[in-house]
């Protein structure tokens, strides 16, 4: 183990498998002598060359029409978008072809990318910029949806994405790219699908996504002063959900707390929220609570861009409302 950050852990991931396997290769705009907008590719160029670290033009369609035609022609590209923000210029690539390929040709054939790209609020970046859209990808089949929340996660879960045989949209949080953690120094995967208790608990479970899952530890050691002890249940995928995990929780706690950065209306809790309702309402004590962003577009102003984010005191808030 080595303390890295989330960063490290990425770029460590992607220098391992292009070293595994020479069919991997990445694109995406300024991923080479730069090192990527917020420096995820750095190093990597000198080492691989331009062959296998390839800057486009800045067309988000090419990028990932590219990487879904290369991924269907045997290669294993890693496409990286700025921002996520970007993801609406190109999404008949990912929806209308890389997702449903598989399936349209009968399984004969695959297209193994991974898409990663930035999202969330919190630099000063506007509306524009600073968007969580996860949701959007979940209702696609044919994706996978990743979301890690800590550095291992991020190395262990890039890893199996790149190896899947299917398309993988990565979201990674601008906060947490500076955020550090102990971390295997050799290969690991984690499997897609499968989820992590963050923090044990016996009196309500909050589910957490990204960020907000550090927000989501915070409120239960200020929840454990009164006497509530939280459980912390990271789904890390979105596509597949880690059901079991989740239900399980809320049977031991019978209380759920849904928690993530995207919109509240439409946000993944609610996907979350309709099937512990649906699987585990026996189980349940109180109506099940969800914490998310407000329908708006996020603010440039860095006081209302503050109060548009969630955090902390609304978990703790959504907590003692039901505990």
């Amino acid at each position: 183990m080595s303390e890295k950050t989330y960063l490290q852990a990425l770029n460590e991931a992607l220098k391992l498998e292009m070293e595994r396997d020479e069919n991997v290769f990445i694109l995406g705009e300024d991923v080479g002598q730069f090192g990527g907008c917020f420096g995820v590719t750095q190093g990597l160029y000198d080492k691989f060359g331009e062959a296998r670290v390839m800057d486009t033009p800045i067309t988000e369609s090419t990028i990932v029409g590219a990487a879904a035609g290369a991924a269907a022609a045997g290669l294993r590209p890693v496409a990286e978008l700025m921002f996520v923000d970007f993801i609406g210029v190109a999404m008949d690539q990912l929806f209308n072809q890389a997702a449903k390929m598989r399936f349209m040709f009968g399984g004969k054939a695959t297209v193994p990318m991974t898409l990663r790209m930035p999202q969330g609020a919190g630099i000063g970046a506007a509306a524009q910029h600073s968007q969580c859209l996860e949701s959007w990808f979940m209702n696609i089949p044919g994706l996978k949806v990743v979301i890690p929340s800590t550095p291992r996660d991020a190395k262990g879960l890039l890893i199996s994405a790149i190896r899947d045989e299917n398309p993988v949209v990565f979201l990674e949080h601008k906060l947490l790219y500076g955020v550090s953690g102990e971390v295997p120094d050799e290969s690991y995967t984690i499997e897609l699908g499968k989820g992590e208790v963050k923090r044990e608990g016996t009196d309500v479970t909050i589910v957490a996504t990204s960020l907000m899952v550090h927000s989501a530890l915070e409120a239960a050691e200020r929840l454990k002063a009164d006497g509530i002890e939280a459980e912390v249940v990271d789904p890390r995928c979105l596509q597949p959900l880690d059901k079991d995990i989740i239900i399980n929780s809320v049977k031991k706690t019978n209380a759920l707390v849904v928690a993530h950065e995207a919109v509240q209306f439409s946000g993944p809790g609610a996907e979350i929220a309709a099937m512990v309702a649906e699987e585990a309402l026996d189980y349940l004590d109180a109506p099940i609570k969800r914490v998310g962003a407000p329908f708006c577009p996020v603010p440039f102003s860095p006081p209302l861009e503050q109060f548009y984010i969630p955090d902390a005191d609304n978990i703790v808030e959504a907590v003692k409302s039901i505990r």
